[in-house]
This record gives C-alpha cells, structure tokens and sequence, in this order.
C-alpha cells in the first residue's frame, strides 16, 4: 500500500489542539518546547489555554498548526516506530500545511519552519490593509465556473481563484468590493452557494506580492535540504524534491492558486491508495473523499487515533 501523509492549513487551529498528545507524551511536548524556544515565546500557552482570538491572528495559526501536526507526527515516530521515508511515498500541505510537510519530510528543520511561519504569517497579514481585502467559497462552483466568475467581478481590481480545493468547491480572493460583486454574479449564474469567508486578508492572490518579497529574503536565508520522500508543492501541483525548486515555490505559493485537488488527483496517479491527514482537524481527509472516493483517508490528531494508525497500517 502506497501512503501520502497531508497536513492541514489555516483554518484548522482550534484551542487545545495537540494539548492531550503533550499531556501524554514527551516527543510531543518537545515539539510545543522547541517551537516556544524558536519564537522565543509561549505560543504552546496559546494553543492550549487560547483565547481562540489569539490563536486565529495569522501569525499565530500557521506555526501553531504546524507545530501540531509535527508533535503529531513525532508520537507516530518515537511510540509507533514510523518512518516517513520508508512509511511514505508523498508529503503534501495545504498553504502552510506545506511547510508542515517539508518539515515532516526533513527539508527544513522545525526551528527554521516555526519561525518561517511567523515570517509568513506577519508578512501575509500586513500585505493588504484591513478590510481592503477578502475571500469567499464558491460552493457548488467548479475552478473553470469559478475562475469566470472571479474574471467578470474584477473590473480592474484583483479577483482571482485563490484555492481550488475540490469540485464544487473553489475559494476566491481579491479586494473587498470586486469579492462581493464576485459573490453576486455567482448567485445570478446559479451557483449553489457563495459565502464570505471570516479571514484577515486576502490570501493567495496578487495583493500577497509584498509578502511574498519578504518571504523571498526569509527563505534565500533558510537551510533546505532535499526531503526524504517527495513533496507535492501546491503551486504546481506535482512531485517536488529539488531544494533550489521547493524555495522558489514557496515564494510562488504566497500570491499563487493552492491546487489541492490537481494535487490529490495527481498522488492518486502515482498509486497511493491512503492518506493519513497529521495533526488537527479532518478537512483535508474530508477533501479526499470528495476528490477520490475510493481513496482511503484517515486523520490523527489525537491519542486515541494511534490504533486507527496502526490498523491502517
């Protein structure tokens, strides 16, 4: 059996994510403490004891989620005997998730990754002023419907597909007045529903461009090695392992379309029958069987997901 191990993107964080798999284990509470030691703060306090209002800001979420799916996944390691390299064929994450998943796979160490984040989360939420930006599902939309939709709406202002994470269901993104124009003609068009998402900006979508020149200094100063197993980079969609490629994608990633579905599909083609979602949540499993029905998905987040690991095995 061929695995892919994904791990979740913003969205998933919730207070006391990780907190029993700390409580009962130490390769877990060793992540939380080397994540703290990194940013040089009690982020763990956060994540754990909230409020949730904290732990939602961007700069929070994204290392805070990846910090959970990486304890996660070192309980799997140190208590179960997994291996990601010989346990694995792909790793792949959804937006942050990616970074998660370079982690995971030993092309960027968990110090590097967590203050990545905090870069990234910074630098994403102060590209675009508040309330200049937003995002919105298109649900019942496929990316082509989607993407007309968006291209109407612009009007010269910036309006564009920003994830495509299943069929029938696309997000958008772009400034404020030219999303809610978008939500409206898709209405008209007789799209089953059009929602405004509560994000703090405009993610994955050229207003992220001055982000994205900050991550492009943060991560010329990054060490990236070549993972253990491939990654599947959300930009492109297909198997990457060529350190000098994996950092010039992450920079793509910040203002480019996160193809999750072209990506489940694509892992799928390379054989993989299941995939193991690491740390909180299951919306990227719950994805799966959206996009490939007969692919096994399961998601560990919790200690008493270990057995379920086991027998899927």
């Amino acid at each position: 059996m061929k695995k892919a191990l994904l791990f979740p993107g913003q969205g998933s964080q919730v207070v006391g994510m990780g907190m029993e798999m700390a409580t009962q284990y130490a390769a877990a509470r060793d992540v939380f403490e080397e994540v703290d030691s990194a940013l040089n703060e009690k982020l763990s306090a956060v994540i754990f004891h909230g409020p949730q209002n904290i732990l939602t800001m961007t700069e929070n979420a994204q290392p805070a989620i990846m910090a959970t799916s990486i304890a996660v996944l070192r309980v799997l390691q140190k208590e179960l005997g997994f291996s990601v390299a010989d346990g694995a064929s792909f790793v792949a994450g959804h937006s942050l998730g990616e970074y998660s998943a370079l982690c995971a796979a030993g092309a960027l160490s968990l110090t590097d990754t967590a203050r990545l984040l905090r870069v990234r989360g910074k630098a994403m939420q102060q590209a675009v002023p508040a309330g200049k930006g937003a995002m919105a599902a298109l649900i019942g939309a496929d990316f082509d419907v989607a993407a007309a939709i968006a291209a109407e709406a612009a009007q010269d202002e910036v309006c564009c597909v920003a994830n495509d994470n299943a069929a029938g269901q696309v997000v958008i993104s772009g400034t404020k007045t030219a999303i809610e124009r978008a939500i409206e003609i898709a209405k008209a068009r007789g799209v089953k529903r059009a929602i405004l998402l509560e994000v703090s900006a405009p993610f994955h979508c050229p207003l992220m461009a001055p982000a994205a020149g900050i991550m492009t200094e943060a991560l010329s100063a990054a060490t990236i090695k070549a993972p253990c197993v491939p990654v599947v980079a959300n930009v492109t969609a297909k198997a990457e392992s060529d350190p000098s490629s994996i950092r010039r994608l992450l920079v793509d990633q910040v203002t480019g379309v996160v193809r999750w579905r072209e990506s489940i599909q694509y892992i799928k083609a390379q054989g993989v029958t299941q995939v193991v979602e690491i740390g909180a949540g299951k919306v990227l499993s719950g994805l799966v069987k959206r996009i490939e029905a007969e692919m096994e998905a399961i998601a560990v987040g919790l200690p008493g997901d270990l057995e379920a690991f086991t027998k899927a095995a």
